[in-house]
């Protein structure tokens, strides 16, 4: 199993790295948009739709954000503005109230917010992509340390459950290891002054609006891709399955991999917007 997450990652890297700095923007649209089909596949079918129905209605959803953010320079500030509000306003609280039954008016709307969600990271990867793809790349890498932080700590200290009824693994010590690993390494690499990470989302944050303003988008940021990772794990607990797919051998799904990514993604884009 370790050998075949080990390939699959360096796969997905190999693929990741070559379509941001390729410079062929038809090969990153291309890979954004299988993707993307994938993830609301796999979302929907979260929701109690068959994989037929499932596809279908990922295939309208794929079709609409390629004519809407890459055939069309559609405004996308307001789009992003509406994920965090959905974010805040509808998942953050189920994870305390609880998801909906798995049939009904309520888990169809429900669906249709997390696919609303998902169309507003891919949105924002298409958005910081075109400012420029190690701009997007800095974004990610926030998740990616706040995740790999969040591990270490977690089994190192962790002792007080996060959400064990959601995700028994997680625990507060890593959370907060996550954190402090995020804004340690984003510290030194504004303090460094490195021109290789002038354009980086930390740096130009820092740059922007000062040393408070960034630690706390920082720290907010971290909290986002936590709500994220527990939202797709509860969802996953009610539909009973451990992975959102067979995908990716090893690593599950699409969603598996980007779920911290949702609700992140549209809100440094939304901050970038400001900068």
């Amino acid at each position: 199993m370790l050998k075949t997450r080990i390939v699959t990652a360096v796969v997905l890297l190999a693929v990741l790295l070559g379509v941001l700095f390729g410079g062929y923007f038809p090969a990153f649209a291309a890979v954004l948009l299988l993707f993307l089909l994938a993830a609301v596949t796999e979302a929907f079918q979260l929701f109690q739709s068959s994989r037929k129905q499932a596809v279908f209605i990922a295939a309208f959803w794929t079709a609409a954000f390629a004519y809407t953010f890459l055939l069309r320079d559609s405004p996308t500030q307001l789009w992003f503005g509406m994920s965090a509000a959905i974010w805040l306003l509808r998942f953050v609280p189920s994870l305390a109230t609880g998801l909906p039954p798995p049939q009904g008016a309520r888990n169809t709307i429900l669906g249709t917010l997390y696919a609303v969600a998902i169309i507003g990271c891919f949105a924002a990867i298409a958005v910081l992509f075109r400012h420029s793809p190690v701009y997007l790349l800095s974004v990610m890498a926030l998740v990616w340390i706040a995740d790999i932080g969040a591990y270490f700590s977690g089994k190192a200290f962790g002792k007080r459950k996060l959400a064990p009824s959601i995700s028994p693994g997680k625990s507060w010590e890593g959370a907060i290891g996550g954190g402090l690993a995020v804004l340690v390494l984003a510290g030194l690499s504004i303090a460094s002054h490195a021109p290789q990470l002038a354009d980086t989302f930390a740096v130009r944050l820092q740059a922007r609006m000062g040393w408070a303003a960034t630690l706390g988008i920082l720290v907010v940021i971290v909290a986002a891709s936590i709500v994220g990772d527990l939202f797709e794990s509860q969802l996953k607990r009610r539909a009973g399955v451990k992975d959102s797919s067979h995908l990716l051998p090893g690593h599950g799904g699409v969603l598996d991999r980007i779920d911290a990514l949702i609700p992140v993604l549209p809100l440094a884009a939304l901050i970038s917007g400001l900068l």
